[in-house]
């Protein structure tokens, strides 16, 4: 008989000391002390969604309020004066009538002298998005958001599996970095679906276990 998983225990809050800067000491540094339009890009999983997300914690705690759209946030949209920042996140995603908003938004904000902070997957010149905003996009700063090394991927694992209680071996270490992608969005999704797997089947984390997990997902190498 299988052993009910646990709940998992909460993730760590988005904030800037839970990044893992890496490379992107510029981007925090400018982010704590934004005042102007700023736009972060880069791959899937390089800490984007995470550094808006502690930008607006910051920015709460100083006691201010911030407006959040991104291409899951339902129409309509529309400007608060309360707030005191503006994020749009994953703006790639943006539909037509998002893009519309958006760009009433960002005139809404500029008219306030509210601050915009944005991130996409692409520089603002790339972006598949109708001109005006894809212009006033890379209006302020622009940051290329760096992905951690696979030396920094690994301690950041390994940093996480043991906050979790989890012992993962040089062996575990070396399946998951080589043989998928080393993002920390990825691979904090393996640590939740092997966390769950292993308290399931009350055994160690090893190879055979993680592939077993695979071949039970359908998604063995």
């Amino acid at each position: 008989m299988r052993q009910i998983p646990l709940a998992i225990g909460p993730a760590p809050l988005a904030t800037f000391d839970s990044f893992h800067v890496g490379d992107n000491a510029d981007v925090v540094a400018h982010l704590q002390s934004l005042s102007a339009p700023a736009y972060l890009w880069g791959p899937s999983g390089a800490g984007k969604t995470h550094l808006l997300g502690a930008l607006v914690h910051a920015h709460q705690r100083r006691g201010g309020r911030a407006g959040w759209f991104d291409p899951a946030t339902p129409l309509h949209w529309a400007f608060d004066e309360a707030w005191s920042l503006l994020v749009l996140d994953a703006v790639e995603g943006f539909d037509a009538a998002q893009q519309r908003a958006a760009f009433a938004l960002f005139i809404e904000a500029q008219t306030h002298g509210v601050p915009v902070a944005a991130a996409g997957r692409l520089p603002p010149v790339d972006l598949p998005l109708r001109e005006d905003l894809r212009t006033r996009l890379g209006w302020g700063t622009v940051f290329a958001v760096a992905p951690l090394a696979e030396s920094e991927s690994r301690a950041v694992l390994r940093r996480e599996a043991d906050r979790r209680g989890i012992f993962l071996s040089d062996d575990v270490m070396d399946y998951l970095l080589t043989r998928f992608s080393r993002d920390l969005k990825h691979l904090m999704g393996l640590l939740d679906r092997l966390d769950r797997f292993a308290l399931a089947e009350q055994r160690a984390v090893t190879v055979p276990l993680l592939r077993r997990m695979f071949e039970l997902e359908g998604t063995e190498l």
